[in-house]
């Protein structure tokens, strides 16, 4: 092991560079389609376990609240102990977690299993794009971060189609035991592949600090989780709440003291870096709604089941990969701030055209918005990450990009509970139920699957014609509301984001970082 200084040129002239890409990506890739993988596993998973509704939720949402509540350390602890040290660790939990939930048989340990797997996708989510710009130079980076959203981003239609093929052929942990061989193949990967890189300056880790931010973002997921179910005005809920917010503020206070602190502060007073990190942010917020609101109506209303709903996800990841691919010619062409600001327009384009959807639209229309919104989504986020990293110092590309994930995780579960809670009160208020007994009629109105459910038991026709269009109706307002806030977002970037001549001039030195390198 020797160290050697990592210029921009030698970074350009490694050539294990994009073998390495390759390592970070099939990491990616697993822990993307894990996100939504347990969806199409919940019935079966909850009828020989003898799971609530509400075991149910947490045997999905374990994942999202852990993950969500230690990327931010987790970047810290890649700075100081080894970025690749770090994510093979990361996925090591990772398979720990996938073990367990293939071989118990208990509600609690299922849980139980998905948050030691969250615990393992937080190092590795952050830290995968932290070593990208010790690896490549500012024109490479944009196309290695186009890679990696595009992986990032198959995951979540790949989950239901894995899913779906793999209940029909063994039993529902075999869900879990995918994971095995493919993160097997990933820590193979990264450890012959990718060059180790750290801060020799990084601090310890504090743990009053990371104790404060675990609880606090931990409270605030949760608390936007729960609401969407039990009302924005529970007592749980604004509990939850109100608590994250001090625990957060208490982070923040305790940070600004600290000479060098887990929550960097100066990242988020660098212009670049706050206003591209909160345009990633405000994408997946859009996306994460859209994405929520797709599958019950590919499901319920025209009747494909889980597998054939994930097949029918993939026009969006064709216009992602067109968007991976041309971001950075672009980009370099007309900037990142032309750039992002038309992505985000183009997203808004495609959500305002979904929201004219009607009950006898079809797939057609779908796949239409779906490709004009993976394009939108491409051209948007992958400028915007690429410059937020750009913005960092590479000896804090751990702690920075931990932030990055951090918020853009928060984003996504803000996405999901907001616009999920839209789509639930449009759909009560315009599904009528009456001649219905009390105890069916609010089965039905809980969503429009359940809906289906009450209609077959009481062969009540007329109740799946009215829950059809209701959904529709309540799709069509959550994609309006999406479409609107990112063309206020694309407005937004166009005049606060500083404009670059597309050459990457707020790319940090790279030459500062050291790399260990096994040669």
């Amino acid at each position: 092991m020797v160290t050697v200084t990592n210029s921009p040129a030698a970074a350009r002239q490694n050539p294990r560079r994009w073998w390495a890409l390759a390592a970070l990506v099939a990491s990616l890739l697993v822990l993307g389609f894990d996100m939504t993988i347990l969806n199409v596993a919940l019935p079966t998973m909850a009828e020989q376990l003898g799971a609530s509704t509400g075991e149910q939720q947490w045997m999905a949402d374990a994942y999202v609240v852990v993950l969500a509540a230690l990327m931010l350390p987790a970047g810290l602890l890649g700075d100081r102990f080894g970025r690749r040290r770090m994510l093979m660790t990361g996925l090591g939990i990772f398979l720990a977690g996938s073990l367990i939930g293939t071989l118990v048989d208990d509600v609690s340990l299922v849980v139980v299993a998905r948050a030691v797997m969250g615990a393992g996708a937080a190092l590795v989510m952050p830290l995968a794009l932290a070593v990208l710009p010790a690896l490549f130079g500012p024109g490479e980076r944009t196309r290695a971060i186009g890679i990696v959203s595009a992986a990032s981003a198959l995951g979540a239609p790949l989950g239901p189609i894995v899913g779906g093929w793999l209940l029909d052929h063994f039993w529902w942990g075999s869900i879990f035991l995918i994971n095995v061989p493919m993160v097997a193949t990933s820590l193979a990967a990264c450890l012959f592949l990718l060059p180790e890189t750290r801060d020799p300056a990084a601090p310890a880790v504090d743990v009053v600090s990371t104790a404060l931010t675990v609880a606090g973002l931990g409270a605030l997921v949760y608390g936007i989780i729960e609401a969407p179910v039990r009302g924005w005005g529970d007592p749980l809920v604004l509990g939850v709440l109100t608590g994250a917010i001090l625990l957060l503020a208490g982070l923040v206070l305790r940070e600004r003291r600290m000479t060098r602190p887990m929550l960097d502060m100066t990242l988020l007073r660098d212009r670049a870096f706050f206003l591209n990190t909160m345009a990633a942010t405000l994408v997946m917020f859009v996306l994460s709604g859209l994405l929520f609101a797709l599958p019950p109506y590919l499901q319920a209303v025209l009747g494909h089941d889980a597998f054939g709903t994930g097949v029918r996800l993939l026009p969006l990841m064709g216009g992602l990969l067109i968007a991976a691919k041309g971001a950075e010619p672009v980009v370099r062409r007309f900037g990142a701030r032309a750039v992002i600001s038309s992505g985000l327009a183009v997203l808004a384009f495609a959500a305002i055209l979904g929201s004219r959807t009607e009950l006898d639209s079809g797939y057609g229309l779908t796949a239409l918005w779906l490709s004009v919104a993976g394009l939108g989504f491409g051209f948007a986020v992958v400028p915007s990450m690429d410059a937020a990293l750009g913005a960092l110092p590479v000896e804090r590309a751990g702690s920075g990009s931990g932030l990055l994930m951090t918020v853009r995780q928060v984003g996504s579960a803000l996405g999901i509970a907001l616009l999920g809670s839209l789509l639930a009160g449009a759909y009560t208020d315009r599904l009528d139920t009456g001649g219905l007994p009390v105890p069916a009629a609010d089965a039905a109105g809980d969503s429009v699957v359940a809906a289906h459910g009450v209609a077959d038991r009481l062969g009540d026709g007329g109740l799946v014609d009215a829950a059809n269009s209701a959904y529709v109706h309540g799709m069509g307002l959550v994609l309006l509301v999406s479409g609107v806030a990112a063309l206020v977002t694309s407005l937004l970037v166009a005049a606060l984001l500083p404009r670059t001549d597309g050459t990457a001039a707020d790319t940090p030195d790279l030459g500062k970082a050291s790399v260990d390198a096994r040669q």
